[in-house]
């Protein structure tokens, strides 16, 4: 090709449309791994999570919530720790992600970012999370914000997440739950139905063709073993 003197012939392919647009069909139910960014005993993130896992189950797909107490702190541990595994086997498993965390001093929770953290990009030279879908919810003691459902969506486009456009965001989260952890009928339960409504659409017309959607010119020039030695560190 004499108008892309840089292009490395033998890595560059067209694109292949019949493989886009016809792939193998998987038939099992979308498989979405839920995250919350609290431990308190009414943590209104595990309550919203919970009433999503609900509504994922009655949407059709198979929905797994990851509790994080007991993690450790990131560095704090080795990656063999039973929680870290636990969480690193559900990402495995998943097809699909909830991510919901409390805004606390106008940002996402400590506990949030350390599930995230303890999340590899790179894993023997295959990323985990690359491909899968990503719905960010949040929720807040005071007015409507939106910083954390937006610190989450850079961490999601950071780890190569399809994250969907709708979001959740629900202010006076404690005015929002019965006294059984219900949420209440409202606009903001009519958003999150909505974003998990989404989300299992997005899986489900992703999940056949996620490899093919993200496989990239740049990463076939490079070997799994140079991919894993440039991205597996220890620590940074």
């Amino acid at each position: 090709m004499t108008d892309t003197p840089n292009l490395e012939e033998q890595h560059f392919r067209p694109i292949d449309e019949e493989r886009l647009l016809s792939p193998e069909r998987a038939t099992h139910a979308p498989r979405i791994l839920l995250l919350y960014g609290s431990l308190r005993e009414r943590s209104f993130s595990r309550l919203m999570t919970e009433e999503a896992a609900r509504i994922l189950t009655r949407l059709g797909a198979e929905a797994r919530t990851y509790s994080p107490s007991g993690l450790p702190l990131p560095d704090d541990a080795e990656s063999n720790h039973p929680k870290v595994q636990e969480l690193r086997d559900l990402m495995a498993w998943c097809e699909g992600m909830v991510w919901c965390s409390p805004e606390r001093h106008g940002a996402m929770t400590g506990i949030m970012k350390t599930q995230i953290d303890w999340i590899p990009l790179s894993l023997g030279g295959v990323r985990p999370t690359q491909g899968k879908t990503l719905a960010v919810m949040q929720v807040s003691g005071g007015s409507q914000s939106f910083n954390a459902v937006n610190q989450l969506r850079i961490l999601g486009r950071w780890m190569r997440l399809l994250t969907i456009p709708n979001q959740s965001s629900t202010p006076k989260a404690f005015l929002e739950f019965d006294e059984a952890g219900r949420m209440k009928p409202s606009p903001f339960y009519d958003r999150m139905v909505d974003v998990m409504e989404e989300l299992t659409k997005f899986t489900l017309l992703t999940r056949n063709n996620k490899d093919y959607l993200l496989e990239r010119y740049s990463e076939r020039k490079e070997s799994a073993a140079e991919l894993s030695q440039r991205v597996n560190q220890k620590a940074i």
